[in-house]
């Protein structure tokens, strides 16, 4: 069964700016064939297949832990004829990561609805796999020097807290610190409608 998730459909559009940038900058300086990409906790699909259908010559790995997902994941690239994603990994972040080498790491709307050690295991790992001037991804909403963009943001954090102390918008000095301790470079900030960010690490 193909699920939807309305979110993921709205900043589908404004994402892919950033990764298409992303993959064009990535091709120009890669010395391979194509560009391999790795999305964690990819949902229901809605962002791979929307990327991949654009992007026949770089080949995609979506990741997800829950079954459901993962189904809705591979039935949504088979119903859409994608040949370049392979099939959904179950995938936790803390736990093994592929042996491949990727050039694109994507992390969307993860880290607020995870604890932070699944931010550190995160930027960890991903280091762990990146290829040679590989790029680190991460969009979501941030707050900045410890405040909220919005109070928007300021009630989601509330809510979020309170369906799980865990979790919680994180602010965004601390994650590229996080990030700078693990060997990746920046972030470059891009401002992303709805009050959200995306951060752009290299390797």
């Amino acid at each position: 069964m193909i699920v939807n998730h309305p979110a993921a459909g709205r900043n589908a559009e404004p994402l892919y700016g950033v990764v298409r940038e992303q993959l064009v900058s990535l091709a120009a300086s890669s010395h391979q064939t194509s560009v391999n990409v790795l999305e964690l906790a990819s949902g229901p699909g809605q962002h791979i297949e929307y990327f991949a259908a654009r992007h026949p010559e770089v080949r995609w790995q979506p990741t997800e832990p829950q079954a459901e997902l993962r189904a809705s994941i591979d039935a949504r690239v088979a119903q859409a004829g994608l040949n370049n994603v392979a099939p959904a990994l179950n995938l936790d972040v803390c736990a093994d990561w592929p042996k491949d080498r990727f050039d694109l790491i994507l992390a969307v709307n993860l880290l607020h609805i995870s604890p932070w050690s699944v931010t550190q295991a995160l930027v960890a790992n991903a280091a762990s796999v990146a290829s040679e001037g590989a790029v680190l991804l991460i969009y979501g909403p941030f707050r900045r020097n410890g405040e909220h963009t919005s109070p928007g943001n300021q009630a989601f954090d509330l809510e979020l807290r309170e369906r799980d102390s865990r979790w919680g918008i994180r602010d965004l000095e601390l994650v590229a610190e996080l990030a700078g301790g693990s060997g990746w470079r920046g972030p470059e900030v891009v401002g992303m409608p709805a009050n959200n960010f995306c951060l752009v690490f290299g390797g």
